[in-house]
């Protein structure tokens, strides 16, 4: 089961960064100018935090065999359609309905990892799901540069859409919404997980309750300043080492990878002391630490590589900002089963839907600065506040304390 949504989370990212690979090829033949291009990257961000709480909510209502499928196809037909972009209002459209699709991944990912893992286990298990997120986007300049180069743009578009159907069916043919009713299951297994829910089908999201609790609103705006660091890795990055430090085309397949790189270790080893802390300290303590820490100190480095001059320097202080960022992502994935519980699709949801709202500003605030100042390094001062802010707001989120009592 973790090894397909592992598998799923590369792919999500392939198809999300892929397009800011192939920034140049597509701006120069459409035409299109700095800030325009902001709202290609960030038109996404509108339809994929929309949608966030409606398909996690569909997910904990309809099951994750059928939801997760059905997403997967349909941003898998938007990739592929982003290859048959003819104009800006186009690519704007195709982009916007990519983003519907995707919305519903790592909520119903997150409802999965509920039904498999015991509390203390979750952060480990989000940490390699998180991971293969960030293998995605390193392995995109190896995929899709070469692709670039050989056939064009369209077609990195149209090879990784097929790519999305295939995992669909894979999905599909072999997840069961109970994990008893999965083939294979041994007895030893299922004693492993943890006590089963109620069927998924009389769910009701107690929205009400839930937003009159102010761990709520604490994860949802912790989440929103954080997501300025993350999308702009997932945005504006390519671009801004290429035009904003001078990086040659051809150094770029190194120079997007390795801070991916980075932050998949950061994943993994975030998931894994989280786990370890957890059970240590408590769930308290053990999330607070990663969380802050990690949030803290990319903050530093993301500010030294705003305000150094040089390739090198930039290079090497982005790679640790992006590593350590990461640190912290399992905990508050793992935070929205601590306090979401059987409502978990849904709290993530609405955590990632603040995330995208800040992604959305952050992406389309970039261009304009940079037709504003003429800097590219300006925007990076706002993003270091920005993950200031989400550190002391992650110090306020206590998750012992569940949002519903059940």
């Amino acid at each position: 089961m973790l090894s397909l949504l592992i598998l799923i989370s590369v792919i999500t990212f392939l198809d999300r960064i892929n397009i800011t690979m192939a920034s140049q090829d597509i701006m120069t033949e459409l035409g299109l100018t700095e800030s325009q291009w902001g709202w290609v990257l960030s038109v996404f961000t509108i339809s994929y935090g929309l949608m966030q709480v409606p398909l996690g909510v569909w997910g904990d209502k309809r099951g994750y065999r059928l939801v997760l499928a059905l997403i997967v196809l349909w941003w898998s037909l938007f990739t592929g359609l982003t290859g048959l972009a003819w104009s800006f209002a186009a690519l704007l459209a195709i982009r916007f309905l990519f983003g519907i699709g995707e919305a519903g991944s790592y909520p119903c990912m997150t409802g999965v990892v509920v039904q498999w893992y015991k509390q203390h286990e979750t952060s480990t298990a989000q940490g390699y799901i998180w991971a293969a997120s960030r293998m995605g986007g390193a392995l995109t300049p190896f995929i899709v540069l070469p692709v670039l180069t050989l056939l064009g743009w369209r077609w990195a578009f149209y090879l990784l859409g097929a790519l999305g159907v295939v995992w669909a069916a894979v999905w599909y043919f072999w997840y069961r919404n109970r994990p008893s009713d999965v083939k294979g299951i041994t007895e030893e297994e299922l004693q492993s997980l943890p006590e089963p829910m109620e069927k998924q089908e009389q769910v009701a999201i107690p929205w009400r309750k839930m937003m009159q609790n102010r761990q709520f609103w604490l994860i949802l705006a912790m989440y929103f300043f954080y997501a300025w660091g993350s999308w702009f890795f997932f945005s504006w990055f390519p671009r801004f080492m290429e035009v904003g430090r001078g990086f040659a085309k051809s150094e770029l397949t190194y120079v997007i990878a390795i801070p991916f790189v980075m932050s998949m270790i950061g994943n993994i080893v975030g998931g894994h002391l989280s786990s370890k802390l957890s059970l240590k300290y408590g769930i308290k303590v053990g999330r607070r630490l990663l969380g802050v820490g990690g949030l803290a100190v990319s903050a530093i480095f993301m500010f030294l590589a705003a305000f150094i001059p040089g390739k090198t320097e930039v290079f090497l202080f982005l790679s640790l900002a992006f590593g350590v960022i990461d640190l912290m992502l399992p905990s508050a994935w793992a935070i929205c089963s601590d306090i979401g519980g059987r409502y978990s699709g849904a709290v993530s949801g609405a955590m990632n839907t603040a995330g995208n709202i800040g992604g959305f500003v952050c992406a389309t605030a970039f261009g304009y600065l940079i037709e504003a100042t003429g800097n590219y390094n300006a925007p990076l001062f706002v993003i270091t506040a920005m993950l200031v802010i989400s550190a002391v707001l992650f110090c306020c989120i206590n998750p012992t304390k569940r949002l519903v009592e059940e």
